[in-house]
Order: structure tokens, then sequence, then C-alpha cells
């Protein structure tokens, strides 16, 4: 059986782990027992903060990315969902050394942390090496670059490595597919973290649009949620902004306000999220109320950290009857790319 995982915590009670090899096999990896969980609970998710040299003012903001990591802090949420550039250079050890300095309120309280890789963790340094300074950090995830966590009875985690390939036919793919064709059939709630969003607000000649390598991931969704009783929630980020969608009964949302500069965007009809405001360091907390996730944007309103707005707030509603529920238009807008997957790694380093 899997074991409870807090990774990269100090409390003994929460650290010991199953190993095993990256496979296609179904099941989570982790586990988290519904009896260590608060009640309700709570998950929070969000990313891009590039952790790095705090005098670097370009690379990233540091009174933005701070102040978030003390706010999640303060929450204490049950679980944190980081969708990846967490270091500026993946190949800088000490990126990795002030992620580890600045969260020490995260290990203080105890949080249990769930990264995905970013394209930004493969930067400064060949794969191999970019993957041990990863694991590394996060000892509990050697030998793997996706994973899967069972909260409680309830809620699922699918974390994805949207650097490899999610075409059908691949690896990751098809652990996807076992892992939610597998899935008990009371868990109500699925969220999938990653760092290339699938889903987003299509800007005329951005090279950051959504890619077919992570578009396939809601092909599949398409395919696969008409089998489960599950709802998904998608949590991406690399648009260092906050965007909204809804397809097919599938929740997308870009969170990529950690820290990183802010992008802006213009934002298409089919975004759910229409504010004008700007930046949007924010990150988004969801609690389980029931048969229902209540979700709320958190934006940080000021440079101190003292000021925060809920500036968007949804609910996702359980499936009762097996069958996806959507009352929101559901042609939100993704395009085809141009780059090969295959060359997808190459190109994101430098970005």
């Amino acid at each position: 059986m899997c074991a409870v995982i807090g990774l990269a915590q100090s409390n003994g009670s929460q650290t010991r782990t199953q190993r095993s090899v990256q496979s296609s096999q179904p099941g989570p990896t982790f586990v988290v027992p519904e009896s260590d969980l608060q009640k309700p609970t709570a998950v929070i998710a969000y990313g891009d903060m590039r952790f790095t040299d705090p005098s670097n003012v370009k690379a990233t903001n540091t009174p933005a990315r701070r102040a978030l990591v003390a706010r999640v802090a303060q929450e204490r949420p049950d679980a944190v969902l980081l969708n990846g550039d967490l270091t500026m250079h993946g190949g800088d050890q000490a990126d990795y050394a002030i992620y580890q300095t600045e969260t020490q309120a995260w290990r203080d309280a105890h949080l249990r942390v769930f990264p995905a890789l970013g394209n930004h963790e493969f930067a400064n340094c060949e794969i191999p090496q970019c993957l041990q300074n990863w694991w590394r950090t996060f000892p509990e995830l050697k030998d793997r670059r996706w994973y899967s966590v069972q909260l409680g009875t309830k809620l699922y985690v699918i974390a994805l490595d949207s650097n490899d390939s999610l075409l059908p036919g691949s690896q990751q793919h098809r652990w996807l597919e076992a892992q939610i064709a597998s899935l008990p059939k009371n868990f109500e709630f699925v969220f999938i973290t990653m760092h290339h969003e699938p889903v987003a607000d299509i800007q005329l000649g951005a090279d950051d649009n959504p890619r077919p390598n992570e578009m396939a991931v809601v092909d599949l969704l398409n395919k696969e949620k008409l089998k489960s009783k599950a709802k998904f929630i998608v949590v991406a980020g690399h648009i260092h902004n906050y965007e909204r969608f809804e397809q097919g009964g599938v929740v997308y949302l870009v969170s990529g306000g950690g820290g990183a500069p802010q992008q802006t965007v213009e934002r298409t009809p089919t975004d759910l999220y229409q504010d004008e405001s700007f930046p949007n360091f924010h990150y988004v907390k969801f609690v389980l109320d029931g048969d229902t996730v209540d979700a709320t944007m958190y934006r940080l309103a000021d440079s101190s950290g003292s000021v925060w707005e809920a500036k968007d707030t949804f609910k996702v509603e359980a499936n009762r009857t097996g069958s996806p529920k959507s009352t929101k238009p559901d042609r939100a807008i993704s395009r085809r790319g141009t780059t090969s997957s295959r060359s997808v790694l190459k190109q994101m380093q430098n970005q």
C-alpha cells in the first residue's frame, strides 16, 4: 500500500513514502488518509515563483513571491500544488537553496507540498542534472517525473510533466489513462496540476499559446470524463497571469501568479475571468464542502502583502448521476500549435 507523503517536510510522521519506478501501473503513488485531513479540506494551487537571488528584479518580484509564501503558510491548507517554475534556473543549486530558505515557514507548518516540473527546472543544465537537482530537493519523488496523490476519500491529485510527451502512445499518456480508468467511484474531484497550459486565451503572435502536447490532455479528458464520475479541475501556469475556462464540464485554470513578471492578457469571451486588475500575483484556494468545491482566487493588492482581494469565486459540484454537469459555455479557445512536442524542451528552456 502507498504511504503518507509530506514533500520536503521535517516532520518524521509525515515523511514516510513508498518508492516505485515510473510505470503505467494504475493507483495512487502516495496516499494521505482521510483522518489526516482537516475539515473542511483545503487545497491551494499556484505557480511560476522563480525562486532565485532576491536582487534579480528582472526574473521575479521578490516581495510578491515572499508575500505569497507567507500567505500560504498562514492559510495552512491540507495540500499545496505548485505547477512549475519554482526556480529561475534548475541548473543552479543556489536557486533551490533559496526556495528552501524562503519556504521554511511551510516546513515549520508541516504543509504537504506537491510540485510539478516546469520549463525553468530544465534551464542551465542537461536533463539528467536538472532532474538530480529536482529530486535532491524533493527526495520523495526520486525517479518520478509524474505521480499521483490520494487525498482522503474524495480528492485525487495528478501531477504531470509537460516538458515530456503527453501525446497518445507516450509513457506519460498511458499512465494518465490508467490513473483515470482506475479511479475508485467514491472520488468526486480530480486535480490535475501541470506547467504548460492546455487551454488559454490565445494571444496573436505569442509563443506560449497552448501546444499540441498539452492539448492531448484535453482530448483525453473529453473521452475519459464520460466514463468517470469525478469532476476534473486542471491547474496550469506558464502564462504569468490568471485565466479561467470551462470546457465540456472540465475547469481549466491558468495560475501563474507566484512572482514571475506578470504578462498582460487580451481576454477572449470564453475566459470566465474578465477583471482588468493588474498585476495578478495570486493563489487559488479550493475548499471541499460536502459534494462541492468552493474556489477563490486571492490577489495580492499591495506590495506589502497585507492586503488580499478575493477576485474570482466559483463552485465545482460533484457529478451525482455519473455524467458531467456544465452550466457554462464550453467553447474555450484552444488552437493547434506548430511546434513539435519533441522539440518542446529545447524551445522552452530559453523562456
